[in-house]
């Protein structure tokens, strides 16, 4: 028995039933640390364009920068976590300055706007890929459920993703609470509403984590996981303070998105070098089910560089293209919320449907591979962007359907839902234990570029309908919604017809 929780992790992986206990106070801290970073990225494109008068092409790189940065530091959490601090001191480390960025911003969201996304930036690295792969942990090698589990896990992502997506923005624009909260402090609290988010997340985890038993314990604890020599207490104070010196640097590369394209360029390379020499290190086995990773990490950019188009470009859209009507006019709602909102929504009720869906098939030896599942979830996103496209069949005078809008986020959900939680889960399948945090980290690392890539192509759409009326806007906005649904296709039989090569370097992995 170990001394940091009741349970060894052979008991803990040993549960009964569908999932294990400890996934629920995971479920719990996650939900609201994603209520705090989707409140902020929901606010992030519309924010700049009516409050620092940015213009749609700049606002669109902005966020393409500010999202690939965020997504480029879980690669270096994830690193942090292996090596010195592990995966809870980690979190909490991470989730500690989000708190501090998101009360920057409410405290004056003009001033501090970039010094405070730093500071969420880098706690969300720090944060993100841990609390993943502690899921991962939970379950044995081989552990069927673990598809399942991890479907759970991302209902959990999208339930603070909905509350968050919607709320703080519904606040921000006046659609919420209007009426006690003046019109000068509506953002202030939008922000300050994130750190709340964050901070309950910080509080769960300090209450449950001994239900963990060796899981994320530092590199060198006694009943860590993976055994190794303690460090020196001065590693670890190093990586807090240098952090911390990092942030105004990072304020400074964040705000001027040219910086952006230097940091995609080097990190991307420097980071596969990295992995092919601990590739160097493990065995032909272990290094072909890391090759076979490395692709799916490789069409996951593709994937999110289409999908992303939710906080960017299609953020603009809701704003100008959209009625605030839903359900035949019956119900109104902020047209930005939906967008922010709407697919976590969907996410919640159809992920654990998703997650038994796997246990049934697995059950009866019919579930699809990996490979499968990636590319159907391809094919679903092309086919949401054509719902996006056809948009344009049901607007008077540029304003189009807010319900046909959403029936395109519910066909793209169900894409997301065949692709990112198992791509958490493969990754933590593929990736030997010594590595699952720098893999954990590549996966996200995978979305800054996808999110690099998002930015790029709404900027694109912004400068081609800059002065035009909202109805050439309109067209010109589903015509490359249009395009992206037929890229995403393509890349999903793509990756199909791959199967049975990338089956061969899984090994059984399945």
């Amino acid at each position: 028995m170990n001394t940091e929780g009741q349970k060894t992790l052979e008991e803990i992986q040993n549960f009964e039933g569908k999932y294990p206990k400890q996934i629920w106070s995971l479920f719990f801290s996650e939900m609201w640390e994603r209520f705090c970073f989707y409140g902020m990225r929901g606010m992030l494109v519309f924010f700049m364009i009516t409050q620092l008068n940015f213009a749609e092409k700049e606002a669109n790189l902005q966020y393409g920068a500010t999202q690939a940065f965020v997504y480029a530091f879980t690669f270096i959490g994830g690193l942090f976590a292996d090596k010195i601090l592990g995966f809870r001191k980690s979190l909490v480390f991470g989730g500690i300055l989000m708190i501090i960025g998101s009360v920057l911003l409410s405290i004056d969201t003009h001033q501090f706007f970039f010094f405070g996304l730093a500071f969420i930036i880098i706690g969300t690295g720090f944060f993100k890929p841990n609390i993943s792969t502690m899921v991962g942990e939970l379950y044995k090698d081989g552990d069927n459920r673990r598809d399942g589990g991890f479907s759970l896990f991302y209902a959990g992502i999208n339930l603070g993703a909905f509350l968050g997506g919607y709320i703080c923005v519904a606040i921000g624009k006046g659609y919420m609470l209007s009426s006690v909260i003046d019109v000068a402090h509506r953002w202030n609290v939008a922000f300050g509403l994130a750190a709340v988010g964050m901070l309950i997340s910080l509080i769960n985890f300090h209450f449950t984590k001994k239900q963990l038993g060796p899981i994320g314990l530092q590199p060198g604890h006694p009943d860590a996981i993976v055994k190794s020599k303690p460090l020196p207490k001065w590693v670890e104070y190093a990586v807090y303070a240098s952090t911390l010196i990092f942030v105004p640097l990072i304020q400074i590369m964040v705000s001027k998105t040219e910086y952006t394209d230097y940091f995609m360029y080097i990190i991307g390379p420097l980071t596969l070098i990295y992995l092919f020499y601990e590739m160097s290190k493990v065995d032909k086995i272990e290094r072909h089910k890391l090759i076979a990773a490395l692709i799916f990490i490789l069409f996951s950019v593709i994937f999110w560089g289409i999908y992303e188009q939710s906080g960017g470009s299609l953020s603009i859209f809701a704003a100008h293209n959209l009625n605030d009507t839903i359900l035949g006019g019956t119900v109104t709602l902020d047209p930005n919320g939906v967008n922010n909102s709407g697919g976590a929504l969907f996410i919640i009720f159809l992920a654990p449907l998703f997650g038994m869906l796997w246990l049934y098939l697995a059950a009866r030896k019919i579930e699809p591979n990996t490979i499968i599942k990636f590319g159907l979830g391809f094919v679903f996103l092309g086919l949401g962007f054509y719902v996006l496209y056809a948009t344009r069949f049901f607007a008077v005078e540029g304003m189009t359907s807010l319900d046909i809008f959403t029936l395109a986020l519910l066909v793209i959900t169900i894409g997301e839902l065949c692709l990112s939680p198992i791509g958490l889960s493969i990754m933590t399948k593929l990736s030997p234990a010594k590595l699952q945090g720098i893999m954990m980290g590549m996966w996200f690392l995978a979305s800054a570029y996808g999110q690099y890539v998002a930015g790029l192509i709404g900027a694109n759409m912004a400068e081609a309908r800059e002065g035009d009326s909202l109805m050439d806007k309109l067209i010109t906005y589903t015509d490359g919604y249009k395009q992206l649904g037929l890229y995403a296709l393509i890349a999903g039989v793509i990756l199909i017809l791959l199967s049975p090569m990338i089956k061969k370097l899984m090994h059984g992995v399945n």
